[in-house]
């Protein structure tokens, strides 16, 4: 039997209370030794007659913890007196740190508990709550390589710091009234509030209607109360775009339907953005016109300070950005940015080094990977070389893989402008420099003119490693499954390896190896960016002709204009060819009057499903071609079923049995591939899979057809894949040849 040796633990295992976990066991079960961080492992010398009991304890680890792997190795010397926390030293990068998670219940007990050391205190935290990554500079996780470093600890929590009895028995995070971060409010001049409690003097502006910025763990959130939405949506200039709320507990079955997993989620560490669907579909319109409505509980410590002194049963929680823009983070910065949509200014003094937005999911399935989920690691084999994904344009964020391990950064937005690529950059350097990646292959999408795809350029030519495009739902299907699948790709728009866009695809094979075996049918998009902002660009695309034309003229279309389009359409200019399945449903909502002007990501698609969630859906006849040696499904005759309906059939009707006849149709071709292919298993992705009626319907018509229907849990179904699938399909790739 074992009585001594050197452990090596890798994994997450550090930020997560580790340490003191290893000193506590070692108490228990009489070892002697000695814990430190190397690098970003674990190293225990342990001695003791009960060292295999100490090593079984070991490998269970803490309840943020992941670990990986336990070596033990030989031991020299003799053991010291007692077991030690020693200070950490640099060593091999080949775990990671947790993402920040929600406040832990024996620290909401703290600030609540009159008396106590941490009461009303809005940073308190534990071994098992609060920041890592937003703080994080560098590995080993102690102190001094975060932004808690500008903090030095008085002596009562130095004291609970040093005692194993405690749980903050090393918590970099330790702080209380007297030596940590503080909260400040201020006006839009810059002025200090005079005020003794600035989380009570807050949530009475806010319930008296102000609109408040709040610098929470990872960045700027926009607060206010119901009554305020409106004025808050006019500020921002999102006068259509839904809001999220931060709701006290006891208050979140009064707004939304709240199933068991539902509710799991929003309870648990993470604490995402949860979309759900409301108690009455007409609430809420000022914040959400949609049936949905996405909630979220308090997550630090101030938020539960603030809903605490609240009048109100929740406030409006919006990030403080511009859409697909990097998350504000410095007071500074938000102070002149945000002066004219806000009244109020509460922040605090401790440095957010890595912004992170709220993690948003639907049904179980992930929207925004970001707090709480990210930054993510996953277990994968792509072989021996260090690779980036880049992402692609829109919802983006990075994928590195390195020695085994996929790191997927938290969102970083839309790279179409500088900010938000210079933010990309910034999470480049950010986890390449947490992992120690060294670069040899850089994959992109296969657009040649994003600026993601531009800088994996440059950034190879720096680092001399190879470059590898991936297409981009391509890149959806190798995130969603390594086996031998036929893949359902239904998203907005990708550049196709045709040269046209791509978004209602079949594929067959295995990743890196996929044919395109069918799709929607390919329709013009006249002015091409036009057609998504103004959807009935895209309908007239779909169905050009008489009938369309009347029906824009009676919606103030002027024949000059109809006339334009019309000709675009002849003449192909600027019209570029598209099978998106988001451009389809865009034009079924402009047909039916639902949304004309897209004014946010999404919003004629998810506005149509919020109409046909008040509807019956019927089967139509679908039309199916060949094209290429492809199948095709006609969304021409779908869209002129509808636009006939349209003289006898309720629009909630019409928009359900669209959906519903557009995800048959999908799932039809699916099968038949799968069939033919003699391939068992069917792997849908993409952005229009959120839908949860063409989603559910596309997934119970594959399996009635006897096949595996794979859905992602693990990364987004948009464009929050992409990196990661990037990366997949240039490991495999490299590993071939």
């Amino acid at each position: 039997m074992q009585n001594k040796g050197t452990i090596f633990v890798q994994g997450i295992v550090q930020g997560v209370g580790f340490r003191p976990f290893v000193y506590s066991a070692a108490h228990a079960y009489g070892i002697r030794g000695t814990v430190r961080n190397l690098g970003s492992q674990v190293e225990i010398h342990a001695f003791g007659e009960r060292f295999e009991e100490f090593l079984a304890a070991i490998r269970k680890g803490t309840p943020l913890s992941k670990i990986d792997s336990v070596v033990v190795g030989d031991i020299q010397g003799s053991p010291p007196d007692g077991f030690l926390i020693l200070e950490s030293t640099t060593g091999a990068l080949s775990g990671f740190i947790p993402a920040d998670v929600a406040l832990c219940d024996e620290c909401r007990a703290d600030i609540f508990t009159p008396g106590g050391r941490y009461e009303r205190y809005w940073a308190t935290s534990c071994v098992n709550c609060g920041p890592r990554y937003s703080i994080i500079e560098s590995l080993p996780y102690d102190r001094e390589r975060t932004t808690m470093e500008d903090f030095s600890t008085c002596p009562e929590c130095t004291r609970e710091y040093n005692d194993p009895g405690q749980r903050r028995h090393h918590a970099q995070t330790i702080a209380c009234g007297r030596c940590g971060p503080s909260l400040t409010l201020y006006d839009t001049t810059g002025s200090i509030l005079p005020c003794a409690d600035p989380v009570r003097e807050t949530a009475r502006l806010l319930d008296e209607g102000s609109i408040v910025a709040i610098r929470g763990i990872g960045g700027f959130h926009i607060a206010c109360i119901e009554a305020s939405a409106g004025e808050l949506k006019r500020r921002l200039g999102r006068t259509e775009q839904p809001l999220a709320v931060m709701v006290k507990e006891e208050h979140l079955d009064d707004i939304a339907h709240v199933s068991d997993a539902e509710r799991e989620c929003l309870t648990g560490p993470e604490h995402p953005i949860s979309v759900l669907v409301k108690k009455d579909p007409l609430a809420h319109a000022d914040i959400s016109n949609l049936h949905t409505i996405g909630c979220m509980l308090p997550y630090t410590g101030l938020h539960h300070l603030l809903l605490s002194c609240l009048h109100h049963p929740f406030l409006v929680m919006t990030s403080a950005n511009t859409p697909g823009y990097p998350m504000i983070t410095d007071t500074d910065h938000a102070m002149s940015q945000l002066k004219d949509d806000v009244d109020f200014f509460l922040t605090h003094d401790r440095v957010i080094r890595n912004r992170c937005d709220d993690s948003v999911v639907r049904d179980g399935y992930i929207i925004r990977l970001s707090r709480g989920l990210a930054p993510k690691r996953t277990r994968t084999d792509l072989g021996d070389d260090c690779i980036l994904g880049v992402g692609p344009e829109l919802n983006a964020n990075i994928t590195v893989y390195r020695n085994g391990f996929c790191f997927t950064s938290p969102h970083v937005g839309n790279v179409r402008n500088p900010a938000t690529l210079e933010y990309l950059k910034e999470t480049i350097r950010t986890i390449g420099g947490l992992v120690g990646a060294e670069y040899t292959v850089i994959a992109h999408d296969l657009h040649p003119q994003f600026l993601s795809t531009r800088y994996a350029q440059v950034l190879a030519e720096e680092c001399g490693a190879s470059l590898v495009p991936v297409q981009h739902h391509k890149a959806h299907i190798a995130a969603a499954t390594l086996k031998p699948c036929i893949g359902i790709a239904i998203d907005g728009v990708g550049y196709g390896d045709d040269g046209t866009v791509w978004g209602g695809e079949i594929f067959a094979g295995q990743a890196p190896e996929y044919d395109r075996v069918a799709h929607l049918e390919p329709v013009p998009m006249p002015g091409g960016d036009a057609a998504v902002r103004f959807p009935e660009r895209m309908l007239y695309g779909i169905l050009p002709g008489s009938e369309t034309a009347a029906l824009l003229r009676e919606r103030g279309w002027s024949d000059t204009m109809v006339g334009v389009v019309d000709r675009q359409i002849a003449r192909g200019v600027n019209t570029p060819l598209s099978s998106s399945t988001g451009r389809v449903l865009d034009a079924a909502s402009a047909l039916l009057g639902i949304c004309r002007e897209k004014t946010y990501d999404g919003e004629p698609a998810m506005k149509l499903e919020s109409v046909a969630s008040r509807g019956r859906a019927k089967p139509w006849e679908l039309v199916f071609t060949r094209e290429g040696g492809r199948e095709v499904l006609s969304t021409r005759a779908l869209m002129a079923e509808a636009q006939a309906r349209m003289t006898w059939e309720e629009i909630p009707e019409i928009a359900a049995s669209f959906q519903y006849n557009l995800a048959r149709g999908i799932a039809a071709m699916a099968i038949r591939a799968a069939q033919a292919e003699g391939i068992p298993t069917v792997a849908l992705s993409g952005g229009v899979a959120y839908n949860n009626a063409i989603r559910t319907a596309i997934a119970g018509e594959i399996t009635a057809a006897g096949l595996e229907c794979v859905i992602n849990k693990e990364f987004p179904l948009g464009d929050g894949c992409i990196s990661y699938g990037q990366c997949v399909w240039a490991g495999l790739l490299s590993r071939e040849r």
